[in-house]
């Protein structure tokens, strides 16, 4: 990676600063006054609504097939084989299920435990309703159905205006439930975008910010951005996923934003700054911290990490905490070697830009005492040890 890097490597010291109806035709109801309802054609819906009825006996499907087809409904599929019900509950999605109970070999009651098990549908509205059409509305089974999530009743021989009416009752409220769903998701969606524009609008402010301190330090006011897309290059070499890559990137060019309170008789001076001078400079990883301090949005808050602790050594000897090691949060560790990197190898008022070989020379020293030795193996292309 080095070779394809700029040439050249800036500042005093090593760690650059230290280094040199019934049916769906039907009105709908009315809903509470002066609330709107979600979006959604429901008269269409409701004619579309797939609706599989299960019996043992064809005659019985025969006659509600008819009696819905009549009440507008036109997605409506029926079947006497019980035992393939909850696979085509998981394939097909209906939007109500009409269970018997007392079928032979594979009754109502394993069909609902076998429905349950699917849990929740794939879409947004949740598990299929079931109303139980059955001979048996004994208090026993009523209650273990209602158990096994079943939702109403209807006995048999059934009203047809009934059962109609049941049916868009059940149809109605998981059709308004997935409209709802929709709805909440586009919200949510909404709230999502807004939170995403705020937080790039909070970066743009601090990168226009830490863009002036670097322009009090570097002419060309590059550096940042240099150093944002060699972390990115290090980071991506080291296996950080994509989402952690783009945000090393953008979070390593406010990594000096600490710079624009230091006086510029320090962060300019042409010779050797003295220990006193040198303090001051020390300070500008608190100063950044501070001012990217109390973020919420993960780059910015990455940032401060940053701009916090991208003089820290591996060692233990950096500053302004003293971290050592893995103690040192992995951004800057990666950050640490792109600064130096860049700013060696290129010239500052007080010094002239450092050869590659000079820079690369002083990084493979620093392996294991300054810097994180998987970054500078990243950063040559070599093989981590095992």
């Amino acid at each position: 990676m080095i070779e394809s890097l700029p040439s050249a490597l800036a500042d005093r010291e090593l760690d650059v600063e230290s280094f040199e109806s019934t049916g769906p035709a039907a009105a709908p109801s009315a809903g509470a006054a002066g609330q709107a309802a979600p979006t959604c054609d429901l008269e269409h819906d409701l004619a579309h609504a797939r609706v599989l009825v299960v019996d043992d006996e064809a005659r019985n499907l025969r006659l509600l097939e008819r009696v819905l087809s009549r009440a507008g409904y036109v997605n409506v599929v029926s079947t006497t084989e019980a035992r393939g019900v909850a696979a085509r509950c998981a394939e097909e999605q209906p939007d109500l299920l009409v269970l018997d109970l007392h079928m032979p070999e594979h009754d109502g009651f394993a069909v609902l435990e076998e429905v349950a098990a699917l849990g929740p549908s794939s879409t947004t509205s949740g598990r299929v309703p079931v109303l139980v059409l059955t001979g048996d509305l004994s208090e026993d089974s009523k209650l273990r159905a209602l158990a096994l999530g079943a939702k109403d009743f209807v006995g048999k021989p059934f009203q047809e205006q009934e059962i109609v009416l049941r049916i868009r009752n059940l149809l109605e409220t998981r059709l308004l439930h997935r409209a709802l769903a929709r709805q909440n998701a586009l919200l949510e969606e909404r709230v999502r975008e807004r939170t995403q524009a705020l937080e790039d609008a909070q970066m743009e402010v601090l990168e226009r910010l830490a863009a002036a301190a670097e322009l009090r330090d570097d002419d060309t006011g590059q550096h940042t951005e240099r150093v944002g897309a060699i972390a990115a290059r290090l980071a991506t070499t080291l296996g950080l996923s994509d989402d952690q890559v783009a945000l090393i990137r953008r979070a390593a060019a406010l990594h000096d934003v600490g710079k624009i309170g230091i006086p510029d008789s320090i962060l300019r001076k042409a010779g050797r700054l003295t220990p006193q001078e040198h303090e001051m400079m020390k300070a500008h990883t608190v100063l950044g911290a501070r001012i990217l301090g109390g973020g919420h949005s993960a780059a910015v808050q990455a940032a401060e990490r940053i701009a916090r602790h991208h003089h820290e050594k591996w060692d233990g000897t950096g500053y302004p905490d003293g971290l050592a090691g893995e103690q040192i949060p992995i951004e800057a560790r990666i950050v640490a070697v792109a600064d130096v990197l860049d700013a060696l190898s290129h010239a500052r008022p007080y010094r002239p830009a450092w050869s590659p070989e000079q820079v690369g020379t002083l990084i493979r020293d620093g392996r294991g005492t300054h810097f994180d030795p998987a970054v500078v193996d990243a950063l040559f292309g070599e093989a981590p040890a095992q």
